[in-house]
């Protein structure tokens, strides 16, 4: 899991939310490499599905439908984990968290939390092949999905995959108590069998889990 934790650590080095819970540029590397490895061991392999490709080059992590709600003990042991990593930001992270778990959608759908691309490998193809593996599934399945995106510009690619911009939150947005930076919403609804599911991926970048 370290290596998948330092190629979300470099895909994620310049994200907003990355610089809001880890402001300091020399520590920031090393913290995300930490914060990553954490949401594989306690999050998303426990309770959730993980893809990458062959070469460990992209990673995607996805939460099926909420069925099970954390014990105290168990929210209690992943805050103090959590905690550690953050530092003194932990406050922060607890009420960015707040704010997306307020508008988060209460009905049954799959829950894109993470992915990413090594950034010399992207725009090869990674992110499309780890995308479709998932949602090819979820169209058979007739299951909608979900994400929130940080990053303007990744919107068009989100787009082209099905998902739609439905609401944004941070700085004064949302609920009128933003913090943060400016995150959007995307929802997906499942596409019909004879439509395709998203944009073609390349195949020398075939998706597997991790």
């Amino acid at each position: 899991m370290n290596a998948l934790g330092a190629c979300l650590a470099r895909a994620f080095d310049d994200d907003p939310v990355s610089d809001y819970l880890f402001p300091n540029e020399r520590t920031r590397r090393r913290r995300l490499e930490r914060y990553f490895e954490w949401q594989f061991t306690h999050v998303f392999l426990p309770k959730g599905e993980a893809w990458t490709t062959s070469d460990l080059a992209g990673v995607a992590l996805w939460m099926p439908p909420r069925r099970h709600v954390p014990t105290v003990a168990e929210a209690i042991g992943q805050l103090f984990t959590a905690a550690r990593i953050l530092g003194r930001h932990t406050g922060r992270a607890l009420r960015l968290l707040e704010q997306l778990e307020a508008v988060h959608p209460k009905i049954m759908h799959f829950y894109l939390g993470t992915i990413g691309t090594d950034p010399p490998r992207q725009g090869s193809g990674i992110g499309s092949a780890l995308l479709r593996v998932v949602l090819d599934r979820l169209d058979e399945e007739a299951m909608p999905a979900y994400l929130e995106s940080s990053k303007e510009e990744n919107l068009s690619f989100y787009h082209r995959h099905g998902f739609e911009v439905t609401g944004e939150v941070g700085e004064g947005k949302g609920n009128g108590r933003g913090v943060g930076p400016r995150i959007w919403l995307m929802w997906r609804e499942p596409r019909p069998p004879d439509r395709p599911s998203s944009a073609p991926a390349p195949g020398s970048h075939p998706a597997q889990p991790a």
